[in-house]
């Protein structure tokens, strides 16, 4: 994309996350990577009247090929966590979610934006006020919700008991104190109770392995018991490829946390694509975890709801066509919201 259309894509986010005169804004990099965004930001930032600095880290020293979350660039830089506590907002353009840092600087009321996914497709998923306003009623529902039942035709029936840890919402912005968001997203999630989740899930072809960045190709059984994983196989007549996939990698991480069922939600956003993989390859997702009547289930770490899981192994799954009830109430059907208020006008 043209830097001049960056530049005002990145100028309507930031008016929408509140940006103004008496405003301080960082934009975080790391390394060379993006460094096309931090120009951006810190440009619409000045169109704002707001004071703005880049704070740039060195590149990482070494990296084992997992996506460790929670290992942030700012560990053991008390300076640079202190001058990003200092401000109002922090454009994340390294990916901080799930860091000890990132939520000391929301403690210090700083709101943080991450933004590291492909231009083409922040553009198209321009956040709005229409969406957020769907994503927070279907938070209010969830945030009631004592118990989540999911079922799909392939066999998933899993129960998660609820209300323990908050409900929580991405809708692409923030402008609101020590809120955290990343754009893209359109999405409602909690997590069940440490022991709380019980039942089966069956992934079926189609489904999204993150961060993984494929679609399942074959089925895949989890057997959960009291919060945990305890089985993984290939489903009837598979080869079994995705499941044995899916293992090592848990096993590569060495912390049977890894198999902890972590948060639980479903998607919002009619425009987000499930194909999008095929056409943003280098991003994280975003998009996957947003479409339209999905279901996604989390594995590892719960650390971001206030949970005691901190594991570095983590997953997000995406999947098509499941059911969703709350306290024994539809509220998504076969991948469709049931709830008019969460659609969009066009499907009311």
């Amino acid at each position: 994309m043209d830097q001049n259309l960056f530049n005002e894509i990145c100028l309507r986010q930031l008016t929408l996350s509140g940006v103004h005169e008496d405003e301080t804004v960082a934009v975080l990099t790391q390394g060379g990577e993006r460094a096309e965004y931090a120009d951006a930001f810190l440009w619409a930032a000045q169109q704002l009247g707001a004071q703005t600095f880049h704070l740039r880290l060195p590149s990482p020293s070494g990296s084992s090929g997992a996506w460790a979350v929670g290992e942030s660039g700012l560990k053991g830089n008390r300076l640079a966590v202190e001058a990003l506590k200092s401000v109002d907002m922090v454009v994340d353009c390294t990916f901080l979610l799930f860091s000890k840092e990132q939520f000391e600087i929301q403690g210090a009321s700083t709101r943080i934006l991450s933004a590291v996914e492909p231009v083409p497709l922040l553009a198209r998923l321009m956040p709005t006020k229409e969406l957020r306003g769907r994503v927070e009623i279907a938070a209010e529902i969830l945030a009631k919700a004592q118990t989540m039942r999911i079922t799909s035709p392939l066999g998933t029936d899993v129960s998660y008991r609820l209300g323990v840890y908050p409900t929580l919402s991405e809708y692409g912005y923030t402008d609101q104190p020590g809120r955290w968001d990343h754009w893209p997203a359109a999405f409602v999630f909690t997590g069940g109770a440490d022991d709380g989740v019980d039942g089966k899930i069956v992934l079926a072809p189609g489904d999204v392995l993150l961060p993984f960045n494929t679609y399942v190709q074959t089925p895949v059984e989890l057997t959960i018991e009291q919060g945990f994983i305890r089985d993984i196989r290939g489903g009837s007549g598979s080869s079994g490829l995705d499941a044995d996939l899916l293992r090592s990698y848990i096993e590569s991480f060495h912390d049977p946390r890894g198999y902890g069922m972590s948060h639980v939600g479903w998607g919002l956003d009619e425009r987000a694509h499930w194909h999008g993989l095929t056409q943003f390859p280098g991003g994280m997702g975003m998009e996957l975890r947003s479409f339209y009547g999905n279901v996604m289930f989390s594995i590892g770490p719960n650390n971001e709801l206030g949970g005691p899981n901190d594991t570095p192994c983590h997953f997000d799954i995406p999947m098509r066509g499941c059911s969703l009830y709350l306290d024994d109430e539809l509220i998504v059907d076969a991948g469709e919201l049931t709830v008019p208020d969460m659609r969009p006008a066009e499907k009311r």
